[in-house]
């Protein structure tokens, strides 16, 4: 069944640009696919927690013992697992924190990259394979080649490395809204044309993004 997983992480409310971005991608993608189903986690207002020695080993080991892994961790765990390996969609939306990903993002990473999810030496598909994976992203700079700070970004390179250990970048894209900051800092008011155009340029892919595979 054809199912979206739908995650946001800003720890933003109404004013998060990733948050109102994967809203109108979900908005749309939910009226071309009114048959499918549809799971929401919200990583910035309820936060997994980081794992534990405890979990780690579970995890890496899931058929001997608990390794004293508490009922609750157990169930959250395997919660995320269920979530990711019943969607066909996925969509993310991640704001760079400090040229990177959200510490809610990287705890919920750390739960889904175990041995049973990895992929082996040499495969090319795995547990997670065959998904169609979109993250959207909101930067206050721009981080695009030529710029200033063209090397800074260690959002979008490390979730590529991660999730393609784990199967999830066979059909991986990103949508970049930059300079969002120009519209709230008076030093860069004179990029914000620039911002502006990201942010439309943005809203359309994932208007397009939402139409695939639409009956």
């Amino acid at each position: 069944m054809t199912h979206l997983l739908h995650i946001d992480a800003s720890i933003r409310s109404g004013e998060s640009v990733t948050r109102q971005l994967t809203a109108e991608f979900v908005t749309q993608w939910r009226q071309n696919h009114p048959d499918a189903g549809y799971t929401y986690r919200d990583l910035g207002a309820e936060p997994v927690p980081h794992i534990t020695h405890e979990v780690r080993e579970w995890l890496f080991d899931p058929t001997g013992d608990l390794h004293g892994v508490s009922p609750e961790e157990k169930a959250l765990t395997e919660a995320l697992h269920a979530e990711v390996r019943e969607a066909t969609t996925i969509v993310f939306g991640i704001p760079m924190y400090n040229y990177t990903i959200p510490s809610s993002v990287k705890t919920w990473i750390d739960r889904l990259v175990t041995p049973a999810h990895m992929l082996p030496p040499g495969a090319e598909s795995g547990a997670l394979s065959g998904k169609n994976v979109i993250v959207v992203t909101a930067r206050g700079g721009s981080y695009a080649p030529g710029t200033p700070r063209e090397g800074w970004d260690y959002q979008e390179p490390y979730l590529k490395a991660v999730l393609g250990a784990i199967g999830l970048a066979d059909n991986l894209t990103f949508v970049h809204a930059e300079l969002t900051f120009a519209a709230i800092v008076p030093a860069m008011a004179q990029l914000k044309p620039l911002g502006e155009k990201s942010l439309a340029d943005a809203r359309e892919t994932l208007r397009k993004l939402a139409l695939e595979g639409a009956s």
